[in-house]
């Protein structure tokens, strides 16, 4: 059942809105003044909240106001006697779902409320989606080199800092990143990932910086880059070492001037974007051997994280297998809840893991799917090794 908050300094009106509403089937709460709304609103989840403008106290904007500040899912409904276009206006800034005057129009009422309703479902069942994605993108550990990760990424997550993150293939270079813009000033902002290894030399310009209709062959229609995607936000360059050297002094100049010009073009864009980049690769190396530039390695490089190999950090292994248990489980949702016996615990952290993180989710998996509700020893040493 949703649950409505009335917010007016007025009794008789806090008295109809609650049998028009008990009377449509929702529980009904009433405060009296702006701020005992306030007070309600941040201590209980309610779904709407039908708020007058004009109340001693505190006034029904700022009711409003103060309760998205303290990042409030509940939706408000904006209800005045003085319903000029300043007022409306100004809700909408403030976050409110909708303005309506008083008297209100019943049938424009309860349609604005079910409306509302549904935003608050929409806004809540995101919220749960993206705590279970941050939940799958949590680093999990407690060795002393993994402790120094994370102990780097809340240091550097919140700065503008750009950040070059270095390890084996399958470490979790992409989940660092991810943390990294989670903890950042830029949340709300896009993480656009690109991986250079995965694109060909000639195709490289164009996805990171868009081109024009026109300015080559295939380009029928204007592109929009990886570098205006991100505005604002974050760009991810996994496998930067696999980058061309033309493509590199472009990234180069994008970090130098904050500018871009896409391809086939002439008009500079401005660009804001905040650049993680990750490798496998040593770049040192890659420098001496003149297949990438030191300038730009320099650019990037402003805090280094190393993510370590799996091997590195085996008494990690245990939680990590208990936390891909449990992801596993949410997705095959008809397999019964599995575990490991301490046995088979001690056998996968025997194993040598030459595909790190990546590598132990997959076995994890596939254990899941093969064996029966206790996994044992034989289960993994038998398991482990497919697919090698």
């Amino acid at each position: 059942m949703a649950k409505i908050l009335v917010i007016d300094d007025e009794k008789s009106i806090r008295d109809a809105l609650r049998d028009i509403l008990e009377y449509e089937g929702y529980q009904v709460d009433e405060a009296k003044d702006g701020q005992e709304g306030l007070e309600m609103v941040l201590s209980a989840p309610y779904d709407v909240a039908l708020c007058d403008i004009k109340m001693p106290k505190l006034e029904g904007l700022d009711v409003l106001q103060k309760a998205k500040e303290e990042g409030s899912i509940t939706q408000f409904v904006m209800v005045s006697a003085f319903g000029n276009v300043e007022n409306a206006v100004e809700a909408t800034k403030r976050g409110a779902f909708d303005f309506i005057t008083k008297p209100p129009d019943l049938n424009r009422l309860l349609v604005t409320v079910r409306n509302a309703i549904e935003k608050a479902n929409d806004v809540e069942v995101i919220k749960t989606l993206k705590k279970r994605v941050y939940k799958k993108n949590e680093i999990v550990g407690e060795s002393a080199i993994i402790m120094k990760v994370k102990e780097t990424i809340n240091r550097v997550g919140p700065t503008e800092a750009r950040v070059l993150i270095t390890g084996p293939n399958g470490s979790g270079k992409e989940m660092v990143a991810k943390q990294i813009h989670e903890k950042s000033n830029r949340l709300k902002k896009p993480l656009i990932e690109v991986n250079c290894a995965a694109i060909p030399s000639e195709l490289i310009e164009s996805e990171l910086f868009g081109h024009e209709r026109g300015a080559f062959t295939s380009a029928v229609k204007q592109r929009i880059g990886k570098f205006e995607q991100a505005d604002n936000g974050t760009l991810f360059l996994d496998e930067i070492g696999d980058m061309s050297l033309s493509a590199q002094a472009k990234v180069l100049r994008a970090l130098q001037e904050g500018k871009i010009t896409r391809v086939g073009g002439e008009k500079e864009i401005k660009i804001n974007v905040r650049v993680l980049s990750a490798t496998n690769k040593d770049l040192k190396q890659a420098i001496a051997d003149s297949e990438f530039r030191e300038d730009l390695f320099h650019r990037l490089n402003v805090i280094p994280i190393h993510v370590p190999a799996l091997a590195d950090r085996v008494e990690d292994i245990p939680a990590l297998a208990e936390k891909f248990l449990q992801d596993v489980g949410e997705d095959y949702t008809d397999q019964p809840l599995k575990r490991f016996s301490p046995e088979a615990m001690e056998q996968m952290k025997k194993l040598p893991w030459t595909g790190n993180v990546r590598e132990l989710r997959n076995v994890v998996e596939r254990l899941v799917i093969m064996c029966g509700e206790v996994i044992q020893a034989d289960d993994v040493k038998l398991y482990a090794g497919m697919g090698m």
